[in-house]
């Protein structure tokens, strides 16, 4: 199938721009209509990039038996948390979908069957900072969800069959956690700039592994010892940071903002790819 025929909703990227792939430290839903350091990191990315065509999401909120992308003209914001005030269930995203686009996906990805989803639509990994870099929700949202049957390597292999998007002015933004373990949160320090000693120490490795590109230890991850396994003890909220990775190119520069640990047992730290190169 003739991958040209397919455009997005939003105007032709005419300067061949490589747009950026983003990995994002999402945290609390609270951090939607909250205030604070990460949001403003947030915030400020939209100043450092063109505006796309469109955005293919990730979220570690959306885990499905086979692979998924959202294929509907509007996606509804879902809100798939409990226990929260009012006001973060009353959020909405109503940024639009983009149905041509889901089916690009489909064809770009040949390791794995990629079903279009008419259902699901834009969860909180998704819309609690997209909300913040695009707040008006004018850029149509794709969201591909996570074959949690998956190993580590077939996620991998999905996001390098993702890359060529990057140079058709579509923005990939994976949203989850390095390190992610609410059973050992401080609750007494939700709100604090503060991790334990083993957090710090595994958010160090894993940004040590993404800049020298070992790929080997970032699919282990969770056989790397004790430590490890407290750090991700499921991986649902790491395996989007392979989305990232995965489509990585070798003109890219890598660096890192939002890059502190909250409550004792989750980090922000988010990854940015940036390539200084255009598509001839």
């Amino acid at each position: 199938m003739n991958e040209s025929k397919f455009t997005s909703k939003s105007d032709q990227n005419n300067d061949k721009t490589i747009y950026p792939s983003f990995f994002l430290g999402h945290g609390s839903p609270m951090n939607a209509i909250e205030e604070n350091e990460f949001v403003e990191g947030l915030r400020g990315l939209t100043k450092t990039i063109p505006k796309p065509k469109a955005i293919l999401a990730i979220s570690a909120h959306w885990l499905t038996d086979g692979t998924f992308v959202t294929a509907m003209e509007h996606p509804p914001t879902i809100h798939d948390f409990g226990g929260f005030p009012k006001a973060l269930f009353d959020v909405q995203y109503p940024a639009p979908g983009d149905p041509n686009l889901a089916k690009q996906i489909q064809t770009l990805v040949k390791s794995q069957l990629v079903q279009l989803d008419y259902e699901w639509g834009l969860d909180h990994g998704t819309w609690s900072v997209l909300k913040h870099i695009y707040p008006d929700a004018n850029i149509p949202v794709v969201q591909l969800s996570l074959d949690y049957k998956l190993p580590p390597e077939k996620h991998l292999q999905i996001a390098k069959e993702l890359l060529p998007l990057r140079k058709q002015g579509i923005l990939i933004v994976a949203s989850g956690n390095i390190v992610h373990n609410l059973r050992m949160v401080a609750w007494d320090r939700l709100n604090e700039v503060y991790g334990f000693d083993w957090v710090m120490n595994v958010n160090q490795k894993v940004k040590d592994w993404i800049v020298s590109s070992d790929t080997e230890s970032l699919l282990t991850i969770q056989s790397k010892g004790k430590e490890f396994e407290w750090a991700i003890p499921t991986a649902e909220h790491f395996l989007p940071l392979l989305y990232t990775i995965g489509t990585q190119l070798e003109s890219d520069s890598i660096s890192f903002f939002n890059d502190k640990p909250v409550a004792g047992a989750l980090t922000m730290t988010s990854v940015r790819l940036d390539s200084d190169l255009h598509e001839s």
